[in-house]
């Protein structure tokens, strides 16, 4: 029998797997085994309580198929190499791939935090065994999320509504909104007025000043600034009167220079604000276009190759090949000018891990505009994102003269401010989005002006304002108030902000994120029978005891009693004390088969039109606002299709609805590619309704899973 020599490398996607083969070459298989191949039974709790929370495992449905061929090519490696992302939720599939191949002595653990030639060969060089403490963390969170979801769900069926569910995490973010939306709600405009006076020196050069102060008293600005404010037009007018023919001096003119710092290179929190910010991108749409570029891009002529570092991170470090190689770029293109004497070192926050980059381009000198073309627009602008940000991170700072001038009349004093960029610095490159706004401000040249200089007035205008409700949370916003408190981690706000819109219980508004009423009737619900469970502080300090696993500090069990046994109380007066919501409304419809009034229920898939004598009568119809037209006609009579919601999910229906009962399927597309032929993966469903993923070339390609596919496994998807 021949020895065996070839080394099997297991990573989690076919498309990471196409860019290491390229790496790797001779002697080296690559496999894929996408994603998880064990996790908690879909149908019960899988958890032993009462022996110290024991997880039963089983096979994903669907993944057979793919084990089976793992561990053929297993049979034939002398070594294993089990490589999925490097993270807890990594470290989790690697750990049950281990289990699944036999648990033999030739498995090890890889990882590598950027898909480039040199970080793959010296991470094959360099394997190592299981981190058990990661595993264990990811456990903990597993398990954490399972006891909420299968434990609280039920009680929202019987309670609200079929359908509803309960997460850990996902809760607290719908707390935040609702808490949001009260603040929003409650708020009551207040009036306030300021005055700008229009001014020219004697070279007759005009400039804007606003007052700032009345006497020793502050004016002019929001009524959350310290001081008195200008409430009202009388008030205004009132101090308009008193400036008539009044003489304006200027009393003081404060020059600085300024220097503004560039922002540390991207995070994941951070890269998802911001392409919010500037691309308009959803979490989800970010991180899916990022592990994308990670996995690696078929550049035109040169390959196939990782273009950014790992995506999930909440480190700010910066490898030193990559500092010295962007330093030397700094001085290639912008000039020695441009380049601080020393790199610069950005703080990690309090509970960053430092295991991980920040996310940065794997080669600098591969600029945007040199792999354009090989890269979709939105590819594109992501890329460039990354990669503007850590070049400019690494640049001298921006240098401003900024100016100040107090105007005094009468008993009145205006200020104008001016601000000149002196020295463009890492400007040349990047400015974050929350500086844009205040930078466009900040800039204007005011003329040259000397103090007891007199300046003639040109117009005094009065303008009225009111106060503002706080802001909705948007994605952005959202993300970076979970990470403020400390709630979730890299890997969790995609999945948090898409599962509180998929489960219904908030809705966006234009950008604006919104609880919906279901929304607001579940979360009132879990404050106040499970306020543990939706405590912010709680939640966050249960993330710090995952991070503790990990370093050895904390045994996972223990985290698991520390968070059940209130839980379990909790549950228990729940049961007894929680309400009954029952939404039912009458109409002024009879019920066709049995003659009983019609009435409006809510269901899982929302509102609908059921008979009053259920279950005697099983009557149903849709209410009208389920009925909604489309721009599609019924290709067998030529009526007008309508959108139409079951239980099965939405689909078109031909209006004319007994007579014509022509139905058609929505095609949803989930945004992956077929690992089998490269087509796009969409949303099915079998005839009794059950939802799985094939491939849109179907039957030519006959591709199918019973898993969601991901680029990625969100750590923790039922946080």
């Amino acid at each position: 029998m021949a020895k065996k020599s070839i080394k099997l490398v297991i990573v989690e996607s076919p498309s990471k797997a196409n860019t290491l083969k390229k790496f790797l070459g001779a002697g080296f298989a690559v496999e894929a085994s996408a994603g998880h191949v064990r996790d908690l039974p879909p149908k019960s709790l899988g958890v032993n309580i009462e022996k110290d929370f024991t997880p039963t495992y089983k096979t994903i449905k669907g993944k057979e198929k793919i084990i089976k061929h793992l561990q053929d090519a297993a049979k034939k490696a002398s070594l294993i190499l089990l490589a999925p992302d490097p993270d807890r939720e990594g470290e989790a599939i690697a750990w049950h791939l281990k289990t699944a191949l036999g648990d033999g002595k030739n498995i090890k653990r890889i990882e590598f935090h950027e898909i480039t030639k040199d970080a793959v060969t010296k991470a094959v060089s360099h394997p190592r065994e299981i981190d058990l403490a990661r595993v264990n963390a990811q456990q903990a969170r597993r398990i954490l999320d399972r006891l909420v979801g299968y434990k609280i769900s039920p009680l929202l069926w019987r309670k609200v509504r079929k359908g509803l569910s309960a997460g850990r995490v996902q809760s607290v973010a719908v707390r935040l909104i609702c808490e949001r939306e009260e603040e929003v709600n409650k708020f009551k405009p207040q009036e306030y007025w300021t005055i700008i006076a229009s001014l020219a020196n004697q070279e007759k050069s005009e400039f804007s000043a606003k007052l700032i102060a009345k006497g020793e008293t502050a004016l002019g600005g929001r009524p959350q600034e310290k001081g008195k404010v200008i409430g009202s037009e009388s008030e205004a007018q009132q101090i308009l009167q008193a400036l008539d023919r009044a003489r304006y001096q200027v009393s003081q003119v404060v020059k600085k220079e300024m220097r503004r710092y560039p922002t540390p290179p991207f995070i994941t929190s951070t890269l998802q604000q911001e392409a919010a910010r500037k691309l308009g991108f959803s979490a989800k749409k970010t991180m899916v276009i990022a592990q994308k570029l990670y996995e690696g891009i078929d550049i035109k002529g040169k390959g196939r190759h990782g273009l950014i570092t790992y995506m999930r991170t909440d480190s700010v470090r910066i490898a030193v090949e990559a500092e010295t190689a962007v330093r030397q770029y700094i001085i290639d293109t912008f000039g020695k000018e441009s380049l601080p004497p020393q790199p610069i070192r950005y703080k990690k926050k309090k509970q960053a891990q430092d295991a991980h980059e920040a996310v940065r381009p794997t080669l600098v000198s591969r600029s945007p505009e040199n792999i354009k073309s090989s890269l979709s627009l939105d590819e594109f602008k992501l890329y460039e994102l990354i990669w503007k940000r850590f070049v400019a991170c690494q640049m001298e700072a921006a240098i401003f003269d900024q100016t100040a001038v107090d105007i005094k009349a009468n008993d009145c004093t205006f200020r104008a401010n001016g601000s000149v960029i002196k020295f463009e610095g890492f400007l040349k490159v990047y400015l974050e989005s929350e500086d844009e706004e205040e930078q466009k401000e900040a800039e204007g040249l005011l003329p040259a002006l000397q103090e007891n200089e007199d300046l003639a007035l040109q117009k005094l205008t009065p303008e009225q304002h009111f106060t503002e409700p706080p802001a909705r949370y948007n994605e952005a916003s959202l993300v970076k108030e979970l990470e403020k408190r400390g709630i979730g981690r890299p890997s969790t706000y995609a999945p948090i902000i898409a599962t509180i819109q998929d489960r219904g219980y908030v809705e966006k508004e234009g950008k604006a994120l919104k609880p919906t009423e279901i929304g607001k009737v579940t979360n009132g619900l879990l404050v106040k029978h499970f306020p543990q469970i939706l405590d912010i502080k709680f939640t966050a300090h249960m993330e710090d005891e995952l991070d503790d696993i990990v370093a050895k500090k904390m045994d996972w069990v223990d985290t698991l009693k520390e968070f059940y046994d209130p839980f379990a109380r909790s549950l228990a007066e729940a049961e007894v004390k929680m309400e009954k919501v029952k939404k039912e409304t009458a109409t002024n419809e009879i019920c066709p088969k049995c003659g009983k009034p019609l009435i409006i229920r809510g269901g899982r898939y929302g509102d609908f039109i059921a008979c009053s004598g259920y279950p005697k009568c099983k009557y149903t119809k849709p209410t009208k606002e389920d009925e909604i037209k489309v721009s599609e006609v019924c290709e067998k009579c030529g009526k007008p299709m309508i959108l139409k919601h079951s239980r099965f999910g939405s689909f078109l229906a031909c209006s004319d609805y007994p007579k014509c009962k022509n139905t058609k399927t929505i095609i949803k597309k989930v945004g992956v590619k077929c690992p089998k032929c490269g087509a796009e993966l969409t949303e099915r469903r079998t005839r009794r309704g059950k939802i799985f993923y094939g491939c849109s070339r179907w039957p030519k390609c006959d591709f199918a899973t019973w898993q969601k596919p991901q680029p990625t496994p969100p750590e923790g998807s039922n946080a």
